[in-house]
């Protein structure tokens, strides 16, 4: 019986922590944005999103080089500032319940 006593402590240890790390992460993920932005600037090559603001090309993958400034992707509102970009137009995120 003494042995039982802290393998079971020693169980249930290893249970809060478990919880603990499962709540931790839980908490770190975001709400999803309400708003997106289309973020000049900051689109590595080949990795924009959709056509150039100069209209040199219509579609996603085509920029040329890293951080043009007609090159963008979409962002969440409130990051393009944040990550170097300039804000080219804010759009509504589509609503998931709607459909």
């Amino acid at each position: 019986m003494s042995q039982s006593k802290p393998l079971s402590t020693t169980l249930a240890g290893v249970m809060a922590v478990s919880f603990t790390l499962a709540s931790a992460q839980a908490l770190a993920v975001p709400d999803q944005p309400k708003n997106w932005e289309k973020c000049a600037g900051v689109a590595m090559k080949g990795m924009n999103d959709c056509g150039s603001l100069d209209g040199k090309h219509s579609c996603a993958g085509q920029a040329e080089k890293d951080n043009d400034p007609n090159e963008w992707v979409y962002v969440p509102e409130g990051t393009c500032a944040k990550i170097g970009g300039t804000v080219a137009k804010v759009k509504p995120a589509k609503d998931n319940d709607a459909g």
